[in-house]
């Protein structure tokens, strides 16, 4: 009998459906969320098993990765996706949610999302480690500011740890009672910028060492985090038949909502990998206003900015640069500024 199953995955506790061809359910339980349990659990509960539905979610690089080493059919599908078929019961549950995964895998009617290798991930928590240190320095320097305001103590334009030092001296000396009180906010952020310049420093010697990554990192604008961000985001530049599909996989492509006579086409989607998004933004946004050298997309991309805007200028630089470094990765060249 042909089988398939749907996994509702929880951070404890993993709820199965299983169901024929015919869609109805042959056995449906609840057990550990690990990836050998729930080997065994199918092997014992299902026959010939065709496909396994997870969706997308904290556990699901972990449970697809496992499932797929004890040879058990697993696909991961987007669960914005199936969100739309879920939502169709009055009554939202687990045993529910299991049983929609599994009519899904029957029908077939999904799409399957790619889960990275763990080196990826590992690549990937770098960055977004980086990222969350560098979020962080900049609340907590807003939060500084924003504390002096209170007592008419204005920072001033600040761009380096010496110059903040240097400026809080003077405040301080204005209001001496504040010093003790920022103390703790003012040694955090010196221990967050002591991390910060230890992450890039090992993030830029990564790419220095990445032959990939030192390729992608000939087009202006393209510094190491760039480079890394979009060989983790991407992975396999084969899994995209065009270069114009990584523009819309990062979500730089307009929404569209077409019916009969309308058609309207709005801002970029933001559909997909916001930390590649946010990447190729920055390089376009450097490409624009920083990089000295002129070249095509540059001049191509000010033209656009007098006419249409800096911010949508940004936006269709990011989403060329996109095409171009998908383009160098699959070509292995490097760019040509003539």
């Amino acid at each position: 009998m042909t089988i398939f199953a749907g996994l509702d995955v929880s951070d404890k506790m993993t709820h199965i459906c299983v169901v024929d061809g015919e869609g109805a359910i042959v056995w449906r339980g609840v057990c550990a969320t690990d990836p050998e349990v729930l080997a065994k659990t199918l092997r014992r509960r299902a026959g010939r098993l065709v496909r396994v539905v997870l969706e997308t979610g904290a556990l699901s690089a972990f449970l697809y990765h496992g499932l797929i080493e004890r040879d058990v059919p697993v696909t991961c599908i987007c669960a914005r996706h199936a969100k739309g078929v879920l939502s169709t019961r009055v009554n939202k549950s687990d045993p529910h949610d299991a049983e929609g995964l599994a009519q899904l895998a029957r029908t077939g009617w999904f799409k399957a999302v790619r889960i990275k290798q763990e080196t990826t991930h590992i690549d990937r928590a770098q960055l977004k480690i980086r990222e969350q240190l560098c979020r962080s320095h900049r609340s907590m320097a807003n939060q500084l500011r924003g504390l002096l305001k209170l007592f008419g103590l204005r920072m001033g334009q600040v761009t380096t740890p010496n110059k903040r030092t240097e400026r809080l001296a003077v405040l301080f000396a204005q209001k001496p009672e504040l010093k003790a009180v920022m103390q703790p906010l003012v040694e955090s952020l010196e221990a967050l910028e002591v991390q910060i310049r230890r992450s890039t420093k090992l993030l830029a010697a990564s790419a220095a060492a990445d032959p990939v990554a030192s390729r992608l990192m000939t087009v202006p604008g393209v510094g190491p985090m760039t480079a890394l961000t979009f060989k983790s985001s991407i992975e396999d530049p084969d899994r995209f038949d065009r270069g114009e599909d990584v523009g819309a996989f990062a979500g730089l492509v307009p929404r569209r909502n077409q019916s009969g006579e309308r058609d309207y086409k709005g801002r970029i989607s933001k559909a997909g990998d916001r930390m590649l998004r946010s990447a190729l933004y920055e390089a376009a946004n450097s490409l624009l206003v920083r990089v000295k050298r002129p070249s095509p997309l540059q001049t191509w991309g000010k033209a656009l900015a007098e006419t249409k805007g800096p911010n949508r200028a940004r936006i269709a630089v990011a989403r060329k640069l996109a095409i171009l470094l998908h383009r160098l990765w699959q070509s292995e060249t490097e760019f040509c500024w003539n």
